[in-house]
């Protein structure tokens, strides 16, 4: 295959698999209003919402737990470093979380989850029906406090229900991160509390902390680690989509772009799981509503084993890797497909990590990334430019061998191989570094839209570089392209139609097979294309693609300096007389193209026979039967 087929080849690919992952889903049509009452959240008890309940009603509802069913709310506040939990007595449950380092795209406060947008409960199988902790009212010692970093603090809540009888939760939040531990615990309950499944429910409106609501809403996805892998619902889905999951879970996380909600099992896991992903189109404050169903075993509770925990923070991999109770938790930040993962995981994003440490400028750590990387490929380069070289040095030789054959393309192709090999040159070896560039293309594409790092970064015109930079707006949106103009993402475009114009004035002509497009005018076109797909991406990930080809062209710039056109004609002389004479060995790409043009020619005077002896067969029955 001619190089710039491959280049071609490649671009479409990554082309395609671009588009398809990241491209915006389309918006569906409005729901059913129907349809859209069946899967509306429930709320998370079957009970009735009365303000104030009589001994008899509230015994009715609550059973033996009625004692718990008035009372008055306490808020207690925890604060570490990072985050600033409020707990309620009303459920014992986490009430708000305030991340501290953070903000909204619009500057505010950033709070992940709050009383209006996510309810958490536990619903008990009593003997005398199904009891939903969240709407009874808990008691506690605890004060609101302020951790240091190297303490810990625990926060319990308890439900007394008679002489050690009792349902308490204790939260244990350390001086800095965003995990806590979470018990639950039943003591002298054996009477009152079946030993049925625990329902764990938890409710989570994922609000819009991130620019761009049609991006935000593609992203968000449930994560859940069964039966030894990671799997997510909802990506990429502008519907309702639930899922019922066979196998026990060991976590799940509802993850909005940046920022993660997971709750996590220490012991048993979950059994009975169902999750939801639930989206109405017109909501400009919550981007979907993730609702995370599972069974907790009560004996299992009742044994003081009901352990888990709490993760309420950013989407951050050196944060999410630590977290030991849950297996691949890391891999809720999507570094790309399998074969893409090692290269980010052990060499983009630890050194973006060390890079940190010396510039806090990240548009100029992406431009040292870029040299770093160019750097390592430097070898690379050198010996494609050497090799396209070779081949500029036999263009004369194929003008005349193009004259000889005329407008037999396949002879001409046929004969261009023989010459290769007379001088041992491989036109493989100039597209090695192609090939190699694109993982590092493919994993940059897949890293930079989820490297929170990215996140509120401002560079020249750009104001967040993990978002698209938008100096430009527009009256009207251009199908496939938007109502904004990315700067940085026309930059590139240009940056590739000088690099495509660069590389074609440097590249030997190649011959055009019959039917086949011009690669070429390839080259031109698909940054046109990519310039419709890249201009709503990361700011970062445009400027890191116009930084990487103004860098090669620069690099290649300076390595023509050091490549000596005569010396490398007598160095193609020089093979030409060893290979004829024997003196040197062919190489094995000389001896595989060999073979395979001994086979070509060999089928084709297999096929020329078997044509002419049918055509002797039809003349032979033509003279018979004139």
């Amino acid at each position: 295959m001619e190089r710039n087929q491959i280049i071609g080849l490649a671009l479409i690919m990554t082309m395609l698999i671009g588009y398809q992952l990241l491209a915006p889903s389309p918006e569906p049509a409005k729901p059913n209003p129907t349809e859209q009452t069946k899967n509306k959240p429930s709320p998370t008890a079957a009970t009735p919402a009365l303000k104030k309940l009589d001994s008899v009603a509230a015994k009715a509802v609550y059973g033996d737990f009625a004692s718990a069913a008035q009372g008055t709310a306490q808020d207690i506040v925890v604060e570490n470093d990072d985050v600033r939990v409020t707990f309620s007595t009303k459920g014992g449950n986490v009430k708000e979380v305030l991340l501290k380092k953070y903000k909204t795209y619009t500057l505010q406060p950033l709070y992940l989850i709050d009383e209006q947008s996510s309810a958490f409960s536990l619903e008990l199988p009593t003997n005398k029906g199904t009891v939903n902790l969240s709407e009874l009212y808990f008691t506690t010692d605890a004060q609101s406090q302020t951790i240091t970093t190297g303490k810990s603090a625990k926060i319990s809540f308890r439900l007394p229900l008679g002489t050690n009888q009792y349902v308490e939760q204790t939260y244990t939040v350390q001086g800095n991160g965003y995990l806590i531990d979470y018990d639950v615990q039943l003591v002298g309950l054996d009477a009152l509390v079946k030993n049925e499944p625990t329902r764990l429910v938890w409710q989570d409106k994922l609000k819009q902390l991130d620019n761009d609501m049609a991006e935000n809403r593609k992203v968000v996805t449930t994560n859940y680690y069964s039966d030894g892998s990671l799997s997510d619902i909802g990506r990429g889905q502008s519907d309702n989509v639930e899922e019922k999951i066979e196998k026990p879970v060991s976590w799940f996380s509802h993850k909005n772009k940046y920022f993660l909600t997971a709750f996590i099992t220490k012991g048993t896991a979950l059994s009975n799981v169902t999750l939801k992903s639930l989206v109405d189109v017109s909501d400009t404050t919550y981007i979907k509503t993730m609702q995370s169903e599972g069974s907790i075993a009560t004996a299992d509770l009742k044994a003081g084993k009901g352990n888990f925990q709490l993760f309420y923070g950013p989407n951050d991999y050196q944060v999410v890797k630590e977290v030991k109770a849950a297996p691949d938790f890391g891999d809720n930040v999507d570094l790309g497909y399998a074969i893409l993962r090692p290269l980010n995981k052990f060499f983009f994003v630890p050194m973006f990590n060390f890079l940190e440490k010396y510039f806090s400028n990240y548009g100029l750590l992406i431009i040292v990334l870029v040299l770093i990387v160019k750097l390592v490929m430097t070898p690379l380069v050198y010996k494609s430019y050497v090799s396209m070289a070779k081949m500029r040095m036999l263009a004369p030789e194929l003008a005349v061998i193009r004259e000889k054959v005329g407008d037999d393309a396949a002879k001409m192709q046929q004969e261009q191989m023989k010459l290769y090999q007379q001088v041992g040159v491989s036109p493989l070896s100039g597209c090695i570094p192609v090939l190699a560039t694109m993982p590092i293309l493919m994993s940059l594409f897949f890293l930079f839209p989820n490297l929170i790092e990215l996140r509120q970064e401002a560079f020249l015109w750009a104001k967040d570089l993990s978002t698209y930079d938008a100096p430009i707006k527009l009256p009207f949106a251009i199908p496939f392209y938007g109502a904004h103009v990315s700067i940085f993402t026309l930059a590139m475009t240009v940056s590739q139609l000088v690099y495509a114009w660069y590389n074609n004035q440097i590249t030997p002509t190649q011959v055009q097979q019959p039917g086949m497009p011009d690669m070429r005018m390839l080259t031109y076109f698909m940054p046109v294309m990519f310039m419709f797909i890249m201009n709503s991406f990361p700011a970062g990930l445009s400027f890191y693609y116009l930084v990487s080809n103004v860098v090669t062209i620069l690099q290649q710039q300076i390595i023509r300096r050091f490549v000596n056109d005569d010396k490398i004609r007598g160095i193609l002389e020089e093979n030409r007389k060893k290979i004829a004479s024997g003196v040197k060995k062919k190489s094995k790409f000389s001896d595989i193209l060999e073979r395979s043009m001994k086979a070509a020619e060999e089928a084709k005077k297999q096929a020329d026979d078997a044509k002419k002896q049918t055509e002797a067969k039809r003349q032979q029955l033509k003279k018979k039967n004139p």
